[in-house]
Parts: structure tokens; sequence; C-alpha cells
């Protein structure tokens, strides 16, 4: 059985050493051999960047095994939730390897958000939600607490996605969120980085910028809680969101913005990923 933890990628060398950090962490964690294995971009960053060892994207990886006689796959998906990439893209990437090299066996472990996402079918467990919920809970009041901030209001933060239920995830991550602080903050609500044009992607709205104008959150304290896994261009330092933020921040004099820190690199990621090997694993 070969083990990949896989991503989405990026081009950015400060993602794709994240992603080998955690994989390490996680081998050493398990005793297993995990390799990381972004789906695209990640091959494209420079050797150079890399500490002097070029990424490997995961088809390859896959292909690169499957040559060498490997049957037996594990991906343990570093997503929240139900992505495109891996309920979409990936699988048509697996078909055509069946087609080339003949059949073989993938399974994959549950999301990081497992649970949360069942929460409208009443199948949560709390065990499995609150160690995603304790990790943003604690990067913001890492904040709190650094920055000496009393009960600021706090802006929950996604990608944004074509996906809805995506945004339904990002919404009862928030609301999860916001049960776990309580008190300690006044107001908390969710966004997104960006969205698609048209009506039926509004469901990703309010966009950060927005919700930075609104009358209730241009003004004090409001700490940016970061869903997101890695640095990149959009999380990164210089990213789009401290982008976002500086403008927000210059538009309204009165208000001052406090990133997180990422789920991905908190200590408390790999047990949660330890616990996601630990569940039933799903064919595919």
């Amino acid at each position: 059985m070969r083990y990949l933890l896989v991503d989405n990628g990026s081009l950015r060398a400060s993602s794709v050493l994240n992603l080998r950090r955690v994989a390490r962490d996680l081998s050493e964690a398990t005793g297993l051999e995990i390799l990381p294995s972004s789906l695209l971009h990640s091959s494209k960053v420079p050797v150079g960047d890399l500490e002097g060892e070029a990424a490997v994207n995961l088809e390859r990886r896959i292909r690169l095994f499957l040559e060498a006689g490997e049957r037996d796959f594990t991906i343990i998906p570093f997503f929240f939730g139900k992505s495109g990439a891996i309920t979409g893209y990936l699988p048509e990437r697996l078909a055509y390897r069946r087609e080339k090299h003949g059949d073989f066996n993938v399974w994959r472990t549950p999301f990081l958000a497992h649970g949360l996402e069942e929460k409208s079918q009443n199948s949560i467990d709390l065990d499995v939600n609150h160690k995603l919920v304790d990790i943003l809970a604690d990067r913001v009041r890492e904040v709190i607490r650094d920055k000496k901030l009393s009960r600021p209001k706090v802006a929950v933060v996604d990608h944004g996605s074509p996906k809805p239920e995506v945004a339904m995830l990002r919404n009862e991550v928030s609301c999860a969120l916001a049960g776990a602080l309580g008190n300690e903050v006044c107001a908390l609500f969710q966004s997104s980085m960006e969205r698609r044009e048209g009506d039926e992607f509004a469901f990703n709205e309010p966009l950060l910028e927005k919700l930075l104008r609104h009358p209730e959150w241009n003004h004090g304290d409001v700490v940016i809680s970061m869903l997101f896994l890695s640095p990149g261009r959009h999380a990164g330092q210089g990213g789009d969101i401290d982008g976002i933020c500086k403008a927000a921040e210059a538009e309204s004099p009165g208000l001052r913005t406090h990133m997180t820190g990422l789920v991905g690199d908190h200590p408390g990621m790999i047990p949660l990923l330890q616990q996601r090997l630990e569940m039933e694993r799903i064919p595919m």
C-alpha cells in the first residue's frame, strides 16, 4: 500500500514545502511512508526554490508506482471538504491510468471537515468535528492574545467555490467556530475571497471586501480567520487576502484587520490526519 497526501497544488514554493512538512510529520506520527503529491501546478516550481528536490505531481507518482508493479494506493486529501479536484478531476485521471495500466485499487480517507459536512443528516461526530474547529479557534485566540484585543469581530474567509456544497461547509464550520469562541468575540460571519460572475454563484456572498465595507464591520478590530491550509498566492504573505485587507483599511481608517495563521501548519493538523487514516476509507 502506498500512502499519498494530496493537495490541489501551487506555483508557490512555500505551499509545496508545507505539504512536504505535513507528509513528513504524519509519517513520523504513524510509522507509514506518506508521500506529498499535488494534483497540479507544483511540478512547475523551480527546483532551486524547493531545497534541491523537484515536486512530483500525483499522476506521475502513481504512474511510476504502477510501472514498478504497485497496485494499491490510499489518497489522503489535504482538503477541507468535497472539492471538485478530488470528486471530479481525480477520478477522471484515475480512469485514464486504468485504461493505460489495467485495474488498480485506490481508496481515500475522509475529508478534513468530515462530520461537519454531514451535519444536516444528524450524523455529526463531535470528537471528529472539534479537531478542525479547535484549530480555527486556537488561531483566532492566538491573534487575540498577541494583539491584546478585546472581543473583536471575526470574519471567516475561504477561497470561494463554484460548488454550493463547499460554501455550505464553510458556513457550517463558521457556525461551529462561533459556538467554540462564544463571548470571546463580539460577532462572527463567513465570507469568500472571490466568486464567479452570475446569480447562480451568489451563495459565495458576501465577499470579504464587501463585508469589510459594511457599516458594522468597517471599523474596529476584525480578525480574519483563514480557512486555508497552505500559503500561496491567496493566503501567503503579500497574497490576495492581505491585499484585500490593506485596501479595506485604506478605505476605512478606523478599521484594523488581523490575519490568523493557517490551518495546515497548526500542530493539531497531524492528529486530525491520523484520525482520518483510522476511519473507513472510500473506494475510488
